[in-house]
């Protein structure tokens, strides 16, 4: 085991223990010892901490066979593109859906039509909704290792909640905000300059991994934080609405959310930029 240098002992009674980093020398065996320089961790939700269009894709097909089932005179694949095609034009998070999806195909409203497909919606998104592959295991790692936590999203209060709720994270994060806490969407930095204020936590030592370039990294570098692209969950495209808002480079992309822990380790070490971690 080697041994600290002469004076760092010294050094370290007055830093946050928290915040410190070990490094060994490997010539002298001496334990390098620095503050980090990554505090806080910002996540996206959707895309990036959970499969959201996945459990959606599944939620709208048991709905749609719960029409069918109730009724309605439609084709499976024709009725989910086109209810998908109602949140391109509305929004991912659109409540009435059906309502309009209903009325398109026989022209009125049926309640027993209506209440088929949200009870099987509703079933389907709960048992869907999953973390994606080492989240769990990342957001301890962050948590033991002293980080700051906080979600942003654009999805509406009460949504965010239940799907944080469902993922067992209702306790994990120090800041959660919503549009409906913020007022803005991304790209607008100040959902990002929000949670950074809550957190306590200055811009350059903060960072936000998100799937949205658009959105998540250019909003992020808006408000002055290290960007990590969550490639992994950005599979999505053709359910985005479409838009021609410009979008911006990563810092760090991210195939798969455990080398998120590389990245902070890189970002710790001084590297600002790496491209694919």
């Amino acid at each position: 085991m080697g041994v600290l240098p002469s004076g760092w002992a010294d050094r370290l009674c007055n830093r946050n223990p928290m915040r410190l980093i070990l490094v060994t020398d490997p010539v002298k065996g001496w334990w390098i010892v620095a503050e980090r320089l990554i505090d806080a961790v910002i996540f996206d939700l959707d895309n990036t901490l959970t499969d959201f269009m996945r459990a959606k894709e599944r939620s709208i097909t048991e709905a749609v066979e719960a029409m069918i089932d109730a009724g309605l005179p439609v084709a499976r694949q024709e009725a989910v593109d086109a209810i998908f095609a109602i949140y391109r034009d509305k929004g991912i998070e659109y409540q009435r859906v059906f309502n309009i999806y209903i009325e398109q195909v026989i022209g009125r409203m049926d309640d027993r039509i209506l209440a088929s497909a949200v009870v099987a919606y509703r079933r389907a998104r709960d048992s869907a909704l999953v973390l994606y592959p080492h989240a769990q295991l990342v957001l301890n790692r962050l948590i033991k290792e002293g980080y700051k936590l906080a979600v942003v999203s654009d999805a509406p209060r009460f949504e965010a909640w239940l799907r944080l709720t469902a993922l067992g994270l209702q306790h994990t994060f120090d800041v959660v905000l919503t549009y409906d806490d913020t007022g803005a969407h991304k790209p607008n930095p100040k959902p990002f300059r929000m949670a950074l204020e809550k957190l306590g936590v200055p811009a350059e030592r903060g960072l936000i991994i998100g799937d949205w370039r658009e959105r998540d990294i250019l909003g992020g570098r808006n408000a002055g934080l290290h960007t990590v692209y969550a490639r992994y969950g950005d599979l999505y495209s053709q359910y985005a609405t479409k838009s021609d808002a410009p979008t911006a480079e990563p810092d760090f992309v991210a195939e798969d959310l455990l080398q998120l822990l590389d990245i902070l380790e890189k970002l710790n070490a001084g590297q600002t930029r790496g491209g694919q971690a």
